[in-house]
């Protein structure tokens, strides 16, 4: 009888719920800059994140706070409430609301171009991998070139700490000579071709696995619109840019003095809208994915 009442419930849901998850509202936020707006979504499917940021920028907590730290090809980050009223001089990045946010990984959720993300302390202060209460980042990045793929499906973080391992074990004498015959010639990309052929044996001297699987969806995001693949599953997405990635590419290339802080102080207003999903279909040319949790 239960497994009757089960697939009873998960028919109705079916056949309902779709039209349901259609219907409903979505959240929409304009950040706006002298460069322009750039319009983002917000994600469901990341419900602190999403209430947090949403809650911020109700109360005005990001209005003229800067894009205090900018790199082209990788991302601007904003959100240090030190910013607000910054020297020329002062060094940012610091700030936050007092409090952290547990993150909330999703393997649908990842670094394409125009990822609205959280920004974090490094891994040895922050074990946990926690979200800053407030900055946060919005990706450029780069496309990866068909033939670097095989890069997307390499844990990076798992084979940096595991290649020092494999580079002292004196049964890998053979391999570790032939790299570094070949770091010395210069040539980084036959030395990186190297060390991806090493990885079975690494992963198998370990019994870890270094390789993961990555869907076509990345790839072809990758592949196309470009992004920052390494920052997947470390930091956590809840956004995406849906309309002012042009606004994001000329944020990217304002010049910047050290620490990445650009010359210029690039301020920004938040807006938050509650919209029907059909008419930020229709508005922005954004169709909302069925990402699962």
């Amino acid at each position: 009888m239960k497994q009757l009442l089960i697939l009873t419930i998960t028919f109705l849901c079916l056949a309902t719920g779709c039209a349901q998850h259609k219907d409903k509202n979505g959240t929409v936020i304009t950040i706006k800059t002298k460069y322009g707006d750039m319009v983002a979504i917000l994600y469901d499917e990341t419900p602190q994140h999403k209430a947090n940021f949403i809650k911020l920028a109700k109360e005005k907590f990001y209005d003229s706070l800067l894009f205090h730290r900018i790199i082209q090809n990788f991302m601007i980050q904003g959100g240090d409430p030190d910013s607000k009223n910054a020297t020329p001089e002062q060094k940012l990045g610091g700030g936050g609301p007092g409090y952290t946010i547990e993150p909330e990984f999703n393997p649908h959720l990842f670094h394409a171009k125009g990822a609205l993300s959280a920004a974090r302390l490094p891994d040895n202060q922050n074990p946990t991998k926690a979200s800053s209460g407030s900055q946060f980042y919005i990706v450029q990045g780069s496309v990866v070139k068909e033939s670097d793929v095989e890069y997307l499906k390499v844990d990076q973080a798992k084979l940096g700490s595991l290649f020092r391992q494999f580079m002292m074990n004196p049964d890998n004498k053979g391999a570790v000579d032939t790299l570094n015959q070949v770091y010395a010639t210069g040539d980084m990309a036959a030395y990186q071709k190297i060390v991806y052929s090493c990885i079975p044996r690494i992963e198998k001297q370990n019994g870890v696995k270094i390789l993961k699987d990555i869907s076509e969806e990345k790839i072809k995001a990758y592949t196309t619109v470009g992004g920052s693949p390494h920052l997947d599953d470390e930091y956590t997405v809840f956004g995406k840019v849906i309309k002012g990635l042009d606004v994001l590419d000329k944020i990217a290339a304002v010049p910047t003095v050290a620490g990445d802080r650009p010359y210029e102080d690039i301020r920004m207003t938040i807006i938050v809208e509650e919209m029907p999903r059909k008419k930020i279909t229709k508005e922005f040319d954004y169709e909302f994915p069925e990402i699962k949790k």
